[in-house]
């Protein structure tokens, strides 16, 4: 099995990897294409958090379709609904397998995702 990474970031990390027909999407945090985090609260930092998995996913040739599994970090568990309610937007119909934790976050921001997508090659 080989191991394509694509796009590139700032920090040592690539955005989006393929390991066989799998495709590993980093961490993708609420940050805008101009690198700053979006103002607002947990609603507008989980849109941005999403269109970000959508890019990421792109550059592997993947949709939010192909992702069968989210992990979902979130820095005070009070915001699941508001969170979930846009979430769900995403994924209207067969949802992903998800875990949801709430923990501290490397930056000031209320949400990270991160995403597995299956796509066979």
């Amino acid at each position: 099995m080989s191991k394509q990474c694509f796009g590139t970031s700032h920090v040592p990390l690539s955005p989006a990897v393929r390991a066989g027909d799998f495709v590993y999407i980093s961490g993708q945090v609420p940050v805008g294409v101009d690198g700053v985090v979006v103002k607002g609260g947990i609603t507008e930092q989980t849109v941005q958090v999403m269109e970000n998995v959508k890019a990421a996913l792109a550059l592997a040739g993947c949709t939010l379709e192909d992702v069968v599994k989210t992990t979902v970090w979130v820095e005070d568990a009070r915001d699941f609904g508001p969170f979930n309610a846009v979430y769900g937007k995403y994924f209207p119909k067969d949802p992903p397998a998800r875990t949801t934790v709430e923990s501290r976050l490397m930056l000031d921001i209320k949400i990270e995702v991160e995403a597995v997508a299956y796509k066979p090659l």
